[in-house]
C-alpha cells in the first residue's frame, strides 16, 4: 500500500466490520482513520456512535453511520471540565450508553441480515468502552480493541492482565496506533509479558495512510496556513494543547508572557475554554496582541496535520496527547511536552528521555523557563540534536509504511484475522 492516497473502491470482501469511537477528540480522530485503512482493505463500514459530538457522516460516504441517544448524559456533559475527573466521567457515559448500545446494535445486525449479504466480522471498540466487550458477546461477535494510547503507556495499565483472566476483556485482537520501530522494546514485553495469547497489530501511524479527512469537532482556522506561508524555514514554535486541557489564568499569562519574551515567531491554538472562566482572549494584558503582532498568530484551531507538515514549523509545544505526539514524530518535529492526565505524562517523558526529541516542561509554569525552554529547542544546539533524531524517526515512519515495512505487514495481518473471525 503506498501511503498518502485515496481509499481506493475494491471489490467488497462481503465482511462487515463495525467501529464504535468514543465521542472525544482525540478518539473519534484514529477511529475514523482505522475505518478508512480497513475499507481499502476490502471491509464495508459502519460507525456506531452517540449523538454527543457526532463524527460529520458528509466527510465519509463510504461509511454507514448509526446513531444513538447517550440517555440524558450530554445534558449533564461539560467539555471544560473533562479533565477534572475522567474515570468519573467514563464510568457515567458507559453506564448512560450501555442500554442504547444495545438496542442500536441489535437492531443494526437484525437490519443487516435482512438486507444485505455482508456479514459482520467482528466489533472494533475503543477501550474506554468496557461496556462494548459484554454486549458484543452477548450477539457472538467478536470484539477487537483499539487502544488509542501508546504502546509504552497501555502497559502501564497494570490491570489489563487481571481483567483479561476473570473474562472481563474477551477481546479477539488488539490495535494500536504506533509501529514497530518506534515501541520495539515495549511491543515485545506486550507479546511476552501480557497479552500473550491475544494478536496485536501496531498498524500506525494512522493518519499517513491517506489525505486527512476532516473529523474536527471544531472549525478549523485555515488562515493559520497562509500566515506560515509568510514566515521563514522551521522558524515558527507551533503551540496546542488539544481539545480538553484546561488551565487557570496565571498559567495563561506565563504561556503568552513566554512566548512573547522568546522572540521566536508562535502560532498559538487558544481552544474556546482553553482559559478557565474565560470566553477566549479576555486574559491577555492590554496591548499584548499589537506587541507580538505579525510575529505572534493566535487562532481557535488549526488544522494541525497540516500546520506541522508546513516548512515554516520548527517545533511542537505539546500536551503530549498521543495523535499529537504522532502527528509530530511523522513530521520530524521536535517537541516542548507540557502533559496534564492520562497517557500524556508517559507520552511525555518517552519524547524527552527515551527517544529524545524533545523536552519535558517540569515544575511551576513559568515565563523565564518557557523562554528558555522555547531557545534551547529552537536556538541553541540541544535543539540541533533533537531536529536530527525527530529526523531519524520520521524516516522510519516513511519505511514503515512501505511494501514490506512493519506497519504494512501488520496491516495484512489484521486483515486476515478479521477475515479468519
Amino acid at each position: 500500500m503506498e501511503t498518502q492516497q485515496e481509499p481506493c473502491k475494491l471489490p467488497r470482501n462481503r465482511r462487515r466490520v463495525i467501529l464504535f469511537p468514543l465521542p472525544f477528540q482525540g478518539h473519534i480522530n484514529p477511529m475514523l482513520q482505522l475505518g478508512s485503512i480497513l475499507y481499502s482493505e476490502g471491509f464495508s463500514i459502519t460507525i456506531i456512535h452517540t449523538t454527543l459530538n457526532s463524527p460529520n457522516s458528509c466527510n465519509y460516504p463510504h461509511f454507514e453511520f448509526c446513531s444513538f441517544s447517550d440517555d440524558g448524559f450530554s445534558e449533564t456533559y461539560q467539555p471544560s471540565k473533562v479533565a477534572d475527573d475522567i474515570p468519573a466521567l467514563l464510568l457515567s457515559l458507559n453506564a448512560k450508553c450501555v442500554v442504547p448500545f444495545r438496542d442500536c446494535l441489535a437492531n443494526k445486525l437484525m437490519s443487516n441480515s435482512q438486507e444485505s449479504k455482508d456479514s459482520f466480522a467482528c466489533l472494533i471498540t475503543d477501550a474506554a468502552w468496557f461496556i462494548a466487550h459484554s454486549v458484543a458477546n452477548d450477539f457472538r461477535l467478536p470484539t477487537i480493541v483499539l487502544l488509542t494510547d501508546s504502546i509504552a503507556a497501555s502497559l502501564s495499565y497494570a490491570a489489563f492482565p487481571i481483567l483479561r483472566e476473570k473474562g472481563y476483556l474477551p477481546i479477539q485482537g488488539i490495535i494500536w496506533n504506533s509501529f514497530e520501530d518506534l515501541e520495539q522494546v515495549e511491543l515485545t514485553t506486550v507479546h511476552q509479558q501480557y497479552y500473550l495469547s491475544i494478536p496485536v497489530f501496531p498498524i500506525g501511524p494512522f493518519h499517513k495512510y491517506f489525505p486527512a479527512y476532516s473529523s474536527s469537532l471544531l472549525s478549523q482556522d485555515q488562515s493559520s496556513i497562509s500566515w506560515l506561508d509568510r514566515q521563514a524555514p522551521r522558524s515558527v514554535i507551533y503551540v496546542s494543547f488539544g481539545s480538553i486541557a484546561a488551565i487557570n489564568e496565571i498559567e495563561f499569562l506565563e504561556i503568552a508572557w513566554g512566548l512573547a519574551n522568546s522572540r521566536v515567531p508562535f502560532l498559538w491554538v487558544v481552544r474556546p475554554g482553553l482559559g478557565r472562566g474565560a470566553e477566549w482572549l479576555e486574559p491577555l494584558p492590554k496591548g499584548f496582541l499589537e506587541m507580538v503582532d505579525g510575529r505572534g498568530y493566535i487562532v481557535k484551531w488549526a488544522p494541525q496535520q497540516q500546520v506541522l507538515a508546513h516548512p515554516a514549523v520548527g517545533c511542537f509545544w505539546t500536551h503530549s496527547g498521543w495523535n499529537s505526539t504522532m502527528e509530530s514524530i511523522c513530521e520530524g518535529i521536535p517537541m516542548i511536552c507540557q502533559p496534564y492526565f492520562a497517557d500524556q505524562m508517559v507520552n511525555s517523558r518517552y519524547v524527552s528521555h527515551v527517544w529524545r526529541v524533545g523536552l519535558h516542561l517540569e515544575g511551576k509554569l513559568e515565563r523565564e523557563g518557557i523562554e528558555r525552554a522555547i531557545r534551547r529547542v529552537m536556538v541553541e544546539a540541544d535543539g540541533q540534536g533533537m531536529r536530527e533524531r525527530a529526523m531519524y524517526l520520521k524516516e522510519k515512519v516513511d519505511i514503515c509504511l512501505q511494501r514490506g515495512g512493519s506497519s504494512y505487514q501488520s496491516l495484512g495481518r489484521l486483515t486476515d484475522h478479521i477475515l479468519s473471525l
